[in-house]
């Protein structure tokens, strides 16, 4: 099974246990999003990151090129401070 089919099955088991209220301003954020045109600037699957520094989960600043030196990554963005 692809990835994106188990993401699509876990994302419709997901709604059925997230209340109404709480779904109503994930799909809000989620079309403004859209609307928005973010997704016209993303990178795409083939494109090279521009060089950048950027503190990690613990606080400590750290670079593209200096962790791409130790082989491939995968960069993981989260908001917040939770």
């Amino acid at each position: 099974m692809s990835l994106n089919k188990i993401l699509e099955r876990w994302k419709a088991a997901s709604r059925k246990t997230i209340p109404p209220d709480k779904l109503l301003i994930m799909d809000r954020a989620q079309a403004e999003l859209a609307e928005s045109g973010i997704d016209e600037s993303c990178l795409r699957e083939g494109d090279f990151a521009p060089r950048f520094e950027l503190p990690n989960a613990t606080g400590q600043n750290v670079s593209l090129q200096d962790l791409l030196t130790k082989g491939p990554l995968v960069l993981s963005f989260y908001r917040g401070g939770w």
